[in-house]
Formats: C-alpha cells, structure tokens, sequence
C-alpha cells in the first residue's frame, strides 16, 4: 500500500511574493537553495533555505523556464530567448542545442535527464509568439515537438510529434513511460502518456493519460509511489499511476510548476503566479533508475 501523499496537518507555506510568473523550479543541494524563474521579469530568483533570504540570482536572462540538473549536478534549463537549451555554470549560460539540422528550435520550455544522461524537452512556441516571454520568431520547422538529446553524440532527435503544446514533462519511476502536457486548453489541461525507450529514445503510441480540471497541466513531477504531481489553475493535484486524483492542494493563485526538494527531500516547492509556495510531504521525486551507461561515443 503507497503512502499518503502528505499529512492532515500539515499547510501551504508562502516563502515570497513579489513576481509576475514563476516557473522552472530546481533545487540545488549543494548550496541548499530553490532556483526558478520570473519569465515576464526576465530574472532568475533563489530562496536560500539556511538564510530563509530570497534574492536575485541573475538579471536579463533571455526569459529562462524549465530547469533541471543533470547526472553531474550542472544546472541544466530552457531559453526562450535564445531558443535553446543551455547549461548556467558558476552564473554563465552556455549552449547545449538551438538547431534541429539547419532549423532553429522554437522556444524550449521544461526539461528532464534521463539515467542514460541524455536530454529531453519540450519545444512550443510560447517564446516568440509572447513578447513578455520572448523574442518574436518563426516557427522554422513547422512544428512543436519533444525532442531528445544527446550530449556524447550531439545528436537531436524529435520523439513526439503531435502535440500542439508540448509543455511539463516528466518520466515514470522506471523510465518506461513519458508523461507529457499538452497547454493547448488552459482550462483543461490534457496529460499523454508514451511509453519510450530511453535508450534508443523512441516513443510508441500516446494515450490520454489525466485530465487536469481547472488546468492546464504546466508543469509536474513524479513522486516515489509513482505518483504525477502537477500545476492546476487552482494549486496543485497529485494524480495516481491509474490517473485518478487522489489529491488537490489548494493555492491562492495559478500556479505554474513545482519540485521536490529541501534537506530530506520531502518539501514540495511551487511557483505561481506572484509567489513561491512551499509544503511537506510525506515522499519525495522519483529516483533515476540504474544507468545503463551512455549511449554514444565520447
């Protein structure tokens, strides 16, 4: 039998206000802080759990969003306006991939590392299309795909297709399948689900996987149990590996997207519109499973 998700007694904490929209949470253990992004402010902000001080980590971004870190603990995380995914070491951006053959890609949204250290993102076109998000832009490959890369090889590869807006995504406990949202609706937010082979980084056949009422599914997640944790309109709603809400924790605002993090693990942090949330919990993100190695040359 899974565990509860969190405690009765225990509530939604309010760490800071003050922005316009948060996104792109990830907490770094090494220096025990809570990084994300103000997309519309064009700054990257830091809560430090040991001062209990927020602060500015960097200015004029180039509209940063989604961030995570890699098998090595760098920082990885999405530009909307340079179009690319870039690692920030020592608080300098540097590039990953902005092309797709001689294309640029639209503007990457959320990210996740695979165990084998390969890259997966998201590739909608929120970043030229929205000037408080971005740069004007075209979409120069007709399309808004997920798309893997991978580091060894430099190779980028798209592995799904069909989504209008592709946006959070994340990877069940075993790496078998590929939770995706598509943002198309913002009143309803549509999960598929793909199962995939990390390895080979092919995706077999989508299906819906939840439906996220009020949406839209930004983005999320998964927890030990196997457990999707996601953004809501109205808070947070943590849904089964059948896809049944089991439940719905409730913020002020909209909120945007959330992680895991603090000194065990077990807190939930949760940007939103003008503020950064955070709660206990009684699990933690799902770990990598065993790496199989790299899957290209060095």
């Amino acid at each position: 039998m899974s565990r509860e998700p969190i405690s009765r007694s225990e509530h939604v904490e309010r760490l800071w206000t003050g922005g316009v929209w948060g996104e792109g949470p990830v907490w770094i253990p090494e220096t025990q802080c809570l990084r994300w992004s103000d997309i519309p402010r064009n700054v990257i902000m830091e809560y430090d759990s040991r001062s209990q001080e927020t602060y500015v980590h960097r200015h004029e971004v180039e509209f940063t969003n989604g961030r995570t870190l890699d098998l090595e603990g760098r920082v990885v995380q999405c530009s909307h306006g340079l179009r690319r995914v870039e690692y920030e070491l020592d608080g300098e951006p540097s590039i990953i991939v902005d092309h797709w053959g001689d294309r640029r890609l639209n503007s990457p949204n959320d990210v996740v590392i695979a165990s084998d250290g390969s890259i997966w993102f998201t590739d909608p076109p929120y970043g030229i299309l929205n000037p408080e998000e971005g740069h004007p832009g075209e979409m120069e490959y007709g399309g808004c795909y997920v798309f893997r890369y991978e580091p060894d090889t430099r190779e980028l590869h798209p592995v799904v297709t069909e989504l209008s807006r592709p946006n959070g995504l994340a990877f069940s406990t075993d790496e078998s399948v590929l939770y995706v949202s598509d943002t198309a609706d913002e009143q309803e937010g549509l999960i598929r689900a793909y199962p995939v082979n990390v390895r080979t980084g092919t995706a077999g056949a989508g299906f819906d996987f939840a439906t996220v009422v009020p949406g839209c599914s930004d983005g999320f997640r998964v927890d030990e149990e196997g457990r999707l944790w996601t953004s809501s309109l109205d808070g947070v709603q943590v849904i089964s590996p059948a896809g049944d809400v089991v439940l719905r924790i409730s913020l002020p605002e909209k909120s945007a997207n959330l992680c895991f993090g603090g000194v065990d693990g077990h807190d939930l942090f949760i940007t939103a519109s003008s503020s950064l949330y955070r709660i206990r919990t009684l699990t933690r993100q799902a770990s990598r499973p065993p790496s199989q190695g790299r899957t290209g040359g060095g």
